[in-house]
């Protein structure tokens, strides 16, 4: 396997990879680094995980760096586009220390936030814009982003992009962009919508996929636990108080937001992730259960994709997914970059055969275990370990249950009979 200097990387870029512990790519990266760095157009597919965002940035940093040009007020030589805030943040925190070593100046754009600090930053001139892409576009209507000299133009899970219903705004920005540039697109999987991409931006492109997207990561344990609605909250509380970070996925954001409350309030620190929460509320969330001072986090399928965080241990599907896609995409976050990771499934009676069928489109074989009441053995053979409770926060405290002193009811002031006050 080539290293990182073999392929023809910058010294500074080599420098700041080996400084984060990376001097050997991952498949992804050897088998489209070559093509990238030649300039070629790149269809790259792999599985979350597989270490695709390297793969687009360290080609488009050496082509930024080795032809330097003078930055123009509105108008990047580069444009990463994502589905989520948090991949646009992830992709950013990524490119830092690629951007810091090589002088380049980057700036992130997505909702929920303001726009004029981006406005001001592509007023002063960037070379990388990583956005979302509805606030770019309004960007660009306003006038304040003009994609005509972007030299290199990059989409990360596109599939997500076209499952959110972001192909329109995609094509929008895409056209704004000089056809004879460089153009990548890296995806979990390349099925209808992205295949319209491809036939209509790529240009001969050359195509790698590693692995499959239906095979496990074989460093994956998956577990299903078949277990009685109303010992749920407390099998899954068993689980988050395990040693290591736990990714729990609701369905609904109604879900997520009270499973967080059940764990908070049994001891097991725990926050929220999901599109209700403001932009603020998810960023210091996912800083929470990035820095440990929460160890689970309970996310909708806003987190299945592009979240990025070391030693994840254990995910668990508190509601299953109804499709195999996102049952992939949601445990691929963990056994990332080739570390071990289990995948517990809860599976209530009236879910049996939706689960069944949907661990047989995976590809998964898991280990399915039935029990009654909120204890096992199993539960400890999933995740090892003494489990860990902290006072429950005070924010999460469910309603006191003890009765409450009856008020004291107050003089009626309805009016008086007619009669009364006539006389």
């Amino acid at each position: 396997m080539p290293t990182f200097a073999d392929l023809g990387l910058s010294e500074a870029v080599v420098s700041v990879l080996a400084a984060n512990g990376a001097e050997t790519p991952f498949p992804i990266q050897a088998a489209t680094l070559p093509d990238s760095l030649a300039g070629r157009d790149v269809l790259g597919r792999g599985r979350t995980g597989s270490g695709k965002t390297y793969a687009f940035l360290l080609p488009m940093v050496t082509r930024l760096t080795a032809q330097r040009a003078q930055r123009v007020s509105g108008r990047p030589r580069a444009l990463i586009l994502a589905p989520t805030r948090e991949l646009v943040a992830q992709i950013a925190a990524s490119l830092a220390p690629l951007a810091a070593a090589t002088d380049l100046r980057t700036v992130t754009i997505f909702g929920g936030v303001g726009p004029q600090p981006q406005i001001s930053k592509l007023r002063a001139g960037v070379d990388v814009v990583i956005a979302c892409p509805g606030r770019l576009e309004d960007h660009v209507k306003s006038g304040h982003a003009d994609l005509s000299a972007v030299e290199i133009s990059i989409l990360d899970e596109a599939d997500h992009m076209a499952d959110l219903g972001f192909l329109p705004p995609v094509k929008r920005l895409l056209d704004k962009t000089p056809r004879d540039g460089q153009r990548m697109l890296f995806s979990a999987t390349l099925d209808g919508g992205v295949d319209v991409l491809v036939k209509r931006y790529l240009n001969n492109p050359v195509v790698h996929s590693v692995d499959s997207v239906e095979a496990p990561v074989t460093a994956m344990e998956h577990h299903v636990l078949h277990v009685d609605k109303a010992a749920r909250v407390n099998v899954l509380t068993d689980l988050a108080a395990s040693p290591g970070r736990t990714i729990v996925f609701a369905r609904t954001k109604h879900g997520a937001k009270a499973l967080t409350r059940q764990l908070n309030s049994r001891g097991v620190p725990a926050v929220e992730l999901h599109g209700n929460l403001s932009q603020n509320a998810r960023t210091r969330n996912l800083a929470a259960f990035s820095d440990g001072s929460a160890t689970v986090m309970v996310a909708t399928d806003i987190a299945a994709r592009g979240i990025h965080v070391d030693d994840v241990n254990l995910v668990v599907h508190a509601d299953p997914p109804v499709e195999h896609k996102a049952y992939l995409h949601r445990s691929g976050r963990t056994a990332r970059a080739g570390a071990d990771g289990t995948v517990v499934t809860l599976m209530l009676d009236d879910q049996v055969s939706d689960v069944r069928q949907l661990v047989r489109k995976a590809g998964v074989k898991p280990t399915i275990t039935r029990f009654s009441g909120a204890s096992h053995p199993v539960l400890h053979e999933i995740a090892p370990g003494e489990r860990t409770f902290s006072q429950p926060l005070t924010a999460s405290r469910p309603e006191p249950t003890a009765p409450r002193r009856p008020r004291r009811r107050r003089p009626s002031r309805q009016r008086r009979p007619a009669a009364a006050a006539a006389g």
